[in-house]
């Protein structure tokens, strides 16, 4: 379903001539990386349940946790971008053709792909200097950093250090990134005197407001849970944990473009246009 539903709205994107624009530009990278982050993780979860066999050898663990984290520093880059394309649309809209031109959305969209690499490569590096000597239990359905370091039999502080490090830096860079458009966008928005002039404001950046919240409030919550042990015990943090994994690996790649199509009336009508359920043979 989830491989379907942004396979769906990469195909609309890219066929719809009306879908040709930045906003859709962005959302078409953003379905691509849903569908590849939940390629990483979901695949191999349905073998382990349906064989029973729940072991990976030791590369396929690397390599499953170098993508994860590289999907997600994506998704967190490319967030941030469309913060910055609903600033320029609401906040300097008779510039917006020329600032975000097809140039600038591509430039942008290779940083995002390029940049994702940095943290996945040092984190990958510094996996180099540990030894494993058993028993190799992961309390998670995929490899991730932190449940690799915790089953590593060698001293982790300069791992732990380096991914504090590296998450701080690039995570409030993108954070930053991400909602202080956001706060230009609202003290534009509040200027407008007309009701309704707000409400088509607003109309155009809540979507994406309501991936921005699912994505962060699941990352907070994976790494603040277990700074409340003393209120659970440690089977309650676990299961907690693994709840809010399933949510954030699985589904919000599927819950994301059903909230861009469903509060989007160009999302709508193409795919109305695709079907031929409004008798229109083609996207135009």
């Amino acid at each position: 379903m989830t491989f379907l539903t942004n396979f769906l709205i990469i195909l609309l994107v890219l066929t719809c001539a009306h879908l040709h624009t930045p906003m859709y530009f962005f959302l078409g990278n953003l379905a691509f990386l849903d569908m590849s982050y939940s390629s990483v993780t979901a695949p191999r979860m349905l073998r382990h349940l349906a064989t029973q066999h729940w072991s990976i050898s030791f590369p396929e663990c690397i390599a499953q946790m170098f993508f994860v984290i590289y999907f997600g520093c994506c998704e967190v880059y490319l967030l941030s971008s469309m913060s910055y394309d609903r600033y320029v649309a609401i906040c300097r809209p008779l510039h917006y053709s020329r600032v975000m031109s097809w140039s600038t959305c591509i430039q942008m969209v290779s940083l995002v792909w390029s940049y994702g690499l940095l943290a996945p490569i040092i984190y990958t590096l510094c996996l180099r200097r540990l030894t494993f000597c058993g028993p190799n239990f992961i309390q998670n359905f995929f490899c991730d950093l932190p449940h690799l370091l915790q089953i590593s039999c060698s001293d982790t502080s300069i791992n732990v250090l380096v991914l504090i490090v590296v998450g701080v830096v690039l995570g409030v860079v993108a954070f930053v990134a991400t909602f202080y458009p956001y706060v230009r966008i609202f003290s534009t928005v509040f200027k407008i005197r007309t009701s309704d002039g707000k409400r088509k404001a607003f109309s155009t950046c809540t979507s994406h407001l309501t991936v921005v919240f699912i994505f962060y409030a699941s990352i907070t919550f994976i790494y603040f849970v277990p700074n409340t042990s003393n209120l659970l015990t440690l089977n309650q943090v676990v299961t907690v944990n693994q709840v809010v994994t399933v949510i954030y690996a699985l589904i919000t790649p599927l819950l994301n473009p059903l909230i861009y199509s469903l509060r989007n009336k160009d999302l709508k009508v193409a795919l109305r246009r695709t079907l031929h359920i409004d008798g229109t043979r083609r996207c135009t």
